[in-house]
């Protein structure tokens, strides 16, 4: 199969071996699959990562034991993990210490023509969600997640901080819920590809600091991000980090404590949610969709991600 192999270099090989699904796995062919930025982050060193990179993606079931998965089209969730540990038993299987991650850690991604996941990882795609919003479903459940760790009531002021796929994305999930939500970017054409009318738009620049918004989410990608959000956010607030960009920036933490402010870390989240927000049409996410390529073009395609103006580059299995 042809397939997109990082080895500290990015390219296209033509014959890379087809996978073998394990028990309990299935085969799945990949129709599209998107290119968020933690698989930019993986060419830059990102988890020394070695493989096949990818993690968004739809395709259709080509080999599994189970017959009722056979030909359906499906998405997946991308932890695999031991089921065995202490962690696992607790019911946290995302934060398995030994877990894989396709195309991130130990287990090869979606930039081929075909991956294997478990099929407790897929879930079924309904006949009205087309292929190119499908492929948002792991990155738009990791927007949900927010909801399941922090309460959004109807009184509450939200400010979502990068205009970025993802913050597109949470900003779509949390406006409904709360009384007042901003969204702070640095791009007022990818601000305005929300048809969210309510919505307020700030440009980064023109941030006022004040202390006045219940829950912060920093979307940003900017280790400054985070130092952004404890300027906006009010006094026993909440910040949400969506990022891990903040990893070697030097924070002060001192307002933190001193404005007793709550820090929430959050990542993958729940796939049936997502779904049911797609097939409900909740929120609209084709106009996120930047450019596709053909697999053939798939270098083409990373640069276009990293475009400053770029949002979601799809790669097209069947163009």
């Amino acid at each position: 199969m042809k397939a997109l192999v990082f080895d500290g270099q990015l390219k296209l090989v033509e014959d890379y071996p087809d996978p073998e699904p394990a028990p309990g796995e299935a085969l799945v062919r990949v129709t599209v699959a998107g290119i968020c930025n933690t698989d930019v982050e993986i060419t830059r060193g990102y988890m020394d990562f070695r493989g096949i990179p990818g993690h968004e993606f739809v395709g259709v079931v080509a080999e599994a034991k189970d017959d009722r998965w056979l030909g359906k089209r499906v998405v997946g969730e991308i932890n695999l993990p031991c089921g065995d540990c202490p962690t696992c038993a607790a019911g946290l299987p995302n934060h398995c210490p030994d877990r894989r991650v396709l195309g991130i850690s130990g287990h090869p991604g979606a930039f081929a023509g075909f991956l294997t996941l478990p099929t407790a990882n897929l879930h079924g795609v309904p006949e009205g969600i087309a292929d190119d919003e499908a492929v948002f479903v792991e990155p738009l459940a990791a927007a949900c997640q927010i909801v399941r760790q922090v309460e959004i009531g109807p009184q509450a002021r939200v400010c979502v901080l990068g205009d970025g796929k993802l913050g597109l994305l949470v900003v779509q999930v949390l406006a409904p819920l709360a009384a007042r939500t901003t969204l702070v970017g640095k791009s007022v054409d990818k601000m305005n590809r929300l048809d969210l009318p309510d919505l307020e738009r700030v440009l980064a620049d023109d941030l006022h600091v004040t202390r006045c918004f219940d829950v912060v989410v920093d979307c940003t990608g900017d280790p400054a991000g985070f130092a952004t959000a404890m300027k906006v956010v009010r006094p026993r607030g909440t910040i949400v980090l969506k990022t891990t960009a903040a990893a070697a920036a030097p924070v002060n933490l001192a307002p933190l404590v001193v404005n007793e402010v709550t820090v929430v870390g959050s990542r993958c989240g729940p796939f049936d949610e997502a779904i049911r927000l797609l097939e409900e049409r909740k929120l609209d996410v084709r106009p996120l969709v930047s450019a596709r390529y053909p697999l053939d073009r798939a270098l083409e395609a990373f640069d276009a991600a990293q475009h400053p103006d770029a949002l979601k580059v799809l790669i097209d299995f069947n163009p």
